[in-house]
């Protein structure tokens, strides 16, 4: 007999999104029917919720929202750290069809500043659970137009905003518009990517199957809500199928490890930097499998996975980490390993179902059988486009739908995709490609490296490989000692022709290592 998740896999992406809710919220009202008692969310501060209470703030969330004038088409803009009346907040303006713009508070003054200014919302809430959230809702909190309102048991800092009527945007509601979600973006320069409901449904339907995530499973959510590897991979995909969520308003290694034990936690995402983290942490304090949580299973994501780190955490959790791959504008989740099908090695696993991919060259045109090659990806998965931004949708999506993700990959014998790093980050170095991910994954092997970062850099008219390194706790790493421990690992043209250490490389606030700021 076939299981749910086998049957829900086998039908073809058309049946599946017949068969999906149309809305987000529409997922946890049918828990709340069908199994009200069951535990749904709790968070740091101890409020717990079972799935009819989750039902009945949000609907309560919904109407506050409503009296304060929100309307289908809105844009809120949410500032926020996780906690439970953010996730009442986000499914309540689902049932308005209204499209939360989730930030998060730790951002610089100036990226908030840009993303008001661009999505126009109709109110600005600030949840005040969260200190920095906090801190930025203060300048504001006494003019006479702001106030504040209780929404799921938590107090929300509302500024309203004038709106200008945008009536050419009428088509985006009958579009389904579920979220704007502004990305980090490897430039610097955030982008609004426009993601329907039926976007981040299909991948939460079909990435919880591939996980085999459970109704009795309890899901730690310490990535940002506020990245969509968060919202719709972890939050979304969790009530979909009725689990648990822990949620956690930052990550601290030592809080998390306390957390997942005392919660009985049984999955968990994470970003790798997280992981290596995890695994220092444990290092430093003299723990093993043994002290570990009783997990069922591991997914890294949000950035290249380093061999070392995967070998690391997988021998102190004494399970295998699991590897996805996506991006903000495919709503995640591209490739992901299945739950029952792990990998030994970092390959981010097949294409989900319903998905079709093309790999191309410089010239786009197809490349060989096992060639590195451009990633061109299709399916229900990907984002609508850019808001108000016709050129840059045009210049990520072709007439035919596929969207470009400037993600190098090659695939294996058995269709699993391998990344070789991003298009705009290939080094050339005296005519030879180099990937960054190659050469970090050598270098993260070394005991005294907890994160490292490979950029290209411009001099004297060819491309040097240079590394930045954060040093585990307690290490002394050198320069000297580190080139002598990748030379016979790499070929000459790999290795860099400068290593400089930092303190803390630059991350945002989903753990992704920010290039840009490097080079």
């Amino acid at each position: 007999m076939q299981s749910n998740d086998e049957r829900l896999l086998g039908q073809s992406p058309q049946a599946l999104l017949e068969c999906l809710p149309a809305r987000v919220s529409d997922a946890l009202m049918q828990h709340a029917r069908r199994n009200a008692g069951a535990p749904a969310v709790r968070d740091h501060l101890g409020r717990a919720l079972n799935y009819g209470q989750f039902a009945d703030a949000v609907c309560a969330a919904r109407q506050t929202l409503q009296d304060a004038g929100v309307k289908a088409g809105d844009r809120v803009m949410l500032i926020n750290e996780n906690c439970v009346p953010l996730v009442v907040t986000i499914l309540a303006l689902s049932e308005l069809s209204a499209w939360p713009v989730v930030v998060n508070a730790r951002m610089a003054e100036s990226e908030l500043d840009r993303i008001r200014q661009h999505c126009e919302p109709r109110l600005l809430l600030y949840f005040l659970d969260s200190a920095a959230a906090m801190e930025r809702w203060q300048p504001f909190a006494a003019l006479s137009d702001s106030f504040m309102l209780e929404l799921g048991a938590g107090d929300v800092g509302v500024r309203p905003m004038p709106v200008p009527a945008r009536p050419e945007e009428a088509s985006l509601i009958d579009a389904g518009v579920f979220t704007l979600i502004y990305t980090t973006g490897t430039t610097g320069d955030p982008k609004g990517v426009m993601l329907t409901h039926r976007n981040v449904l299909y991948v939460a339907a079909v990435s919880s199957a591939l996980r085999g995530l459970r109704a009795d499973d309890r899901v730690y959510l310490v990535l940002p809500v506020s990245h969509v590897f968060g919202l719709a991979a972890v939050f979304l995909a969790s009530v979909y199928v009725g689990a648990e969520l822990v949620l956690a308003d930052r990550f601290e290694p030592a809080t998390a490890m306390i957390t997942m034990r005392e919660h009985g936690i049984t999955g968990v995402f994470g970003v790798p930097a997280m992981f290596a983290r995890l695994v220092d942490h444990a290092r430093a304090e003299g723990l093993g499998p043994a002290d570990m949580p009783p997990l069922r299973f591991m997914y890294s994501g949000g950035a290249p996975l380093d061999p070392a780190i995967k070998e690391k955490t997988e021998a102190l959790f004494a399970m295998p980490l699991l590897n996805a791959y996506g991006m903000t504008e495919s709503g995640p989740t591209i490739c992901q390993v299945r739950y029952s099908e792990p990998l030994a090695s970092c390959s981010v696993g097949r294409l989900l179902p319903g998905l079709t991919s093309r790999l191309l060259d410089v010239d786009g045109k197809p490349v060989a059988s096992g060639e590195v090659g451009e990633l061109h990806i299709r399916g229900p998965n990907i984002m609508l486009g850019y808001y108000r931004n016709p050129q840059a949708t045009a210049a990520a999506l072709d007439a035919e739908g596929y969207l470009n993700t400037g993600d190098l990959v090659r695939l294996d014998e058995a269709g699993n995709v391998h990344i070789a790093g991003r298009s705009k980050e290939l080094i050339i170095h005296s005519g030879f490609n180099v990937y960054p991910p190659e050469v970090e994954g050598v270098i993260s092997k070394h005991p005294g490296v907890l994160l490292c970062a490979v950029v290209g850099q411009p001099r004297d008219g060819n491309e040097e490989v240079v590394a930045w390194v954060q040093r585990a706790a307690g290490s002394d790493l050198t320069e000297v000692e580190l080139q002598a421990f990748i030379k016979p690992l790499l070929t000459a043209y790999k290795r860099p022709s400068r290593i400089l250490f930092m303190a803390q490389l630059p991350t945002a606030p989903s753990g992704k290592v920010l290039k840009h700021k490097l080079k």
